[in-house]
C-alpha cells in the first residue's frame, strides 16, 4: 500500500547513496520529488530509474532549496529526507499504520534521525540522533528560508507527535567530504549571523575547539563509535572553531576598513583645509 504522501529530496552529486534512500520510500509513498542543484555523477538518472520528477534548480541555500522540492509536491502530506538518509522498516511500517485508516491525528511528526558509520548496516548502540520535524501537513508550516539551516517552521498552535522508528543517517563518507563540507557550512553560518547583525565574543577563538569536542565526543556520544567516533569529533569542533575564526576575521577586516576610511577622510579634509588657506591673499588696490 503506498500512503499519500509526497516525499521530497534536495541533492548534489549523490549517486553512491542516493539509491538506498530512494528504495527506502519507493514503493511506500505515492510521490517522489528530487530537486537536483546540478549534479554530474549521474544522480539524476539514478533517481528517474526509481520513478522520481527530478527538477534541476541551481543552489540557493539549504532552507530555500527544500521551499522549492515543497511547492513541487502535489499531496497536502510531505516527507522531507535527505539523499543520505534511509528509512527504516520499523519506519516504514509505522507510517503505514499511521496513513491506514482515517487521517493522522496531528499534523506534524517529529521522527528520530540517528547517525550510521561506514561499515555498519543499523546504528551502534548509543550513536547520535537528532529529532526533527520531517512529516507534515502543508497546513501546519513549512520550511524557512535560511541559507544555513534547515528547519521546518510551525504556525502557532501546531500539535507534535514523535513517532518511534529512526531514519538511518548515512552521514559520512570520508574525512576530506567531512572537512570540505564543514568548511563550506561554516561560511553559510557566518553569513547569516552577519545578515543578523549577531557577533561572537573573541575569546571563543580560545574555548570553541575544546568545548565542541567534549560535546561532540560525550554528549552527543560519538565516543560509542571508536577511532570513527573521535575523529568525527574532532572534526566537528573543527567546524566549530572556523565558523568563530571567520567571523572574527571579517570584524576585523571592517575594523580596519573603517580605520583606513577615517584615516582617508582626515587626509581629505586636510588636503582641503591647505587649499583653502594657500591662496595668495588679495589686497584693494
Amino acid at each position: 500500500m503506498r500512503i499519500p504522501v509526497s516525499v521530497f529530496i534536495i541533492a548534489c552529486n549523490e549517486a553512491e547513496r542516493i539509491g538506498a534512500t530512494l528504495r527506502s520510500v519507493g514503493d511506500l509513498c505515492d510521490e517522489i520529488v528530487v530537486v537536483d542543484g546540478g549534479s554530474t555523477d549521474g544522480t539524476q538518472e539514478i533517481a528517474a530509474a526509481f520513478g522520481a520528477r527530478v527538477v534541476f534548480h541551481p543552489w540557493c541555500g539549504y532552507g530555500r532549496q527544500k521551499q522549492v522540492g515543497e511547492s513541487l509536491c502535489r499531496h497536502a502530506w510531505l516527507l522531507n529526507i535527505d539523499a543520505d538518509e534511509v528509512l527504516s522498516e520499523p519506519l516504514r511500517n509505522e507510517l503505514r499504520e499511521l496513513f491506514a485508516a482515517d487521517e493522522p491525528s496531528a499534523r506534524a511528526y517529529a521522527l528520530r534521525i540517528v547517525e550510521v558509520m561506514p561499515g555498519e548496516t543499523a546504528p551502534r548502540a548509543f550513536a547520535p540522533f537528532h529529532t526533527y520535524v520531517r512529516l507534515y501537513h502543508t497546513s501546519a508550516g513549512g520550511f524557512s528560508a535560511s541559507p544555513a539551516h534547515d528547519v521546518v517552521v510551525l504556525k502557532e498552535g501546531v500539535r507534535v507527535q514523535r513517532l518511534s522508528a529512526r531514519i538511518d543517517h548515512h552521514t559520512y563518507r570520508d574525512v576530506a567530504t567531512q572537512i570540505d563540507k564543514f568548511n563550506r557550512y561554516s561560511d553559510l553560518l557566518v553569513q547569516q549571523l552577519q545578515q543578523e547583525g549577531r557577533t561572537i565574543p573573541a575569546w571563543r577563538l580560545l574555548t570553541e575547539m575544546p568545548s565542541a569536542f567534549v560535546k561532540a565526543y560525550v554528549f552527543r556520544r560519538h565516543f560509542a563509535r571508536g577511532l570513527h567516533g573521535f575523529i568525527t569529533a574532532t572534526s566537528y569542533a573543527i567546524f566549530r572553531f572556523l565558523r568563530v575564526a571567520k567571523l572574527y576575521e571579517l570584524r576585523k577586516r571592517g575594523e580596519e576598513g573603517s580605520a583606513n576610511r577615517r584615516t582617508q577622510s582626515m587626509g581629505q579634509m586636510v588636503a582641503v583645509t591647505t587649499e583653502c588657506h594657500s591662496g595668495r591673499p588679495t589686497t584693494s588696490p
